[in-house]
């Protein structure tokens, strides 16, 4: 995927207006990182990383979730924080990468997105429904790291 955009800007327009909706309707927040290459064996790993380096490790709640991409490498990595990972467990992670997977296989990568954060945001209102002075504690743009020259 080197040599071809990922993401139109309509496309990454249409997944960061899928965060604010899901946001919107629970106290937990949402971002997608998108780069090349993934720097460690296993997605997870990364995930962990980005979600550090984002801070979203810093939410009130610890119920930030962090979808990770690695487009050339063929990488995907759902992450969630403390407050949401311990209601949810790894098999509910597991399930949202599956569905990123399955429309990413037919090239629907904005799709496979937004359906994801969809899930995640239903599962988020869920268990952490908005409250009446809930801010938005982290950006919903798509963070990137164009590493594709890291090898």
């Amino acid at each position: 995927m080197a040599d071809e955009q990922f993401l139109t800007k309509d496309e990454e327009q249409k997944v960061v207006d899928a965060i604010a909706r899901a946001e919107n309707k629970t106290s937990g927040e949402i971002r997608v990182h998108i780069e090349n290459k993934c720097d460690k064996d296993d997605p997870l790993e990364r995930a962990k990383s980005i979600f550090k380096e984002l801070h979203m490790n810093r939410t009130e709640l610890k119920t930030g979730v962090l979808v990770y991409v690695a487009t050339d490498d063929k990488k995907v990595a759902v992450f969630g924080g403390q407050g949401i990972h311990e209601k949810v467990g790894q098999s509910f992670w597991d399930d949202v990468v599956q569905l990123i997977i399955q429309h990413f296989k037919d090239q629907q990568f904005q799709f496979g997105l937004e359906k994801a954060i969809d899930r995640i945001g239903e599962k988020l209102k869920e268990l952490f429904p908005v409250q009446e002075d809930d801010i938005n504690e982290l950006k919903d743009d798509i963070s990137y790291n164009d590493n594709r020259d890291s090898q």
